[in-house]
């Protein structure tokens, strides 16, 4: 195994140790630690692949420095330690259909890489997928659903979310975020970058739909406005 083998290994077993932490705490925690059980994740197994930076590194170192939740110190050290070993892509074009109106901000800056997953860097699956989601700063992610079940555990300090048709509601770092298959939701990000875990854990070739809310222009408004 390579030194850069070991960092990612590291990273996705110090997400596993959190998640047993939270057993029972969202539904979907048990879900996932059920399917993770169930696979062979031993050194054997670990993918080779060469790395892939992003244009949006800057973003990214942020976002990871911003980890500062004494719980997640050990994720924020493994992410610091394998982020150049990593495959960072962007998701415009992946999970949408052409012409989805998914917004300047979102467009704008958006990453993942995944470490579990049919293209992952980690290990294979085909059909479950587990990774590091970002965002850009005074980003909204417009609502949307999509087929396969998902869990978030969020890293960063303070993001905002909205469930089905809800208002809108801010959770700390740490928090864990369970959205049903076929549930619309949406995030906002505030001053600081979003970055998370997420695991999507079946039909994970679904398309994502976005679900049009009359309120998007006057929230990347109010967002745009805060950066001034």
């Amino acid at each position: 195994m390579t030194d850069k083998q070991s960092r990612i290994q590291a990273l996705i077993h110090s997400i596993i140790r959190y998640l047993e932490t939270r057993r029972s705490n969202a539904c979907g925690v048990d879900l996932t630690l059920k399917k993770l059980a169930g696979m062979d994740l031993c050194e054997s197994r670990l993918i080779d692949t060469p790395p892939q930076g992003t244009r949006h590194d800057e973003i990214l170192k942020d976002a990871i420095a911003g980890i500062a939740a004494p719980e997640l110190h050990e994720i924020a050290s493994c992410l610091a330690a394998s982020r150049d070993d990593l495959v960072w892509r962007e998701d415009n074009a992946q999970f949408y259909p052409p012409g989805a109106d998914l917004g300047e901000g979102y467009t704008k800056c958006n990453l993942h890489t995944l470490l579990i997953g049919p293209d992952a860097c980690g290990y294979h699956h085909p059909d479950f997928s587990l990774g590091i989601f970002m965002l850009g700063p005074r980003t909204l992610y417009r609502d949307h659903d999509h087929d396969a079940p998902e869990l978030y555990l969020n890293l960063s300090e303070k993001s905002g979310w909205r469930f089905k048709s809800g208002e809108w509601q801010d959770y700390p770092a740490g928090s864990l975020i369970w959205n049903e298959a076929g549930e619309p939701h949406a995030t906002r990000v505030y001053d600081q970058p979003f970055i998370s875990v997420f695991v999507w854990l079946e039909n994970v070739n679904s398309r994502c739909n976005v679900i049009h809310f009359d309120d998007w222009a006057e929230i990347e408004k109010d967002l745009a406005q805060e950066k001034n």
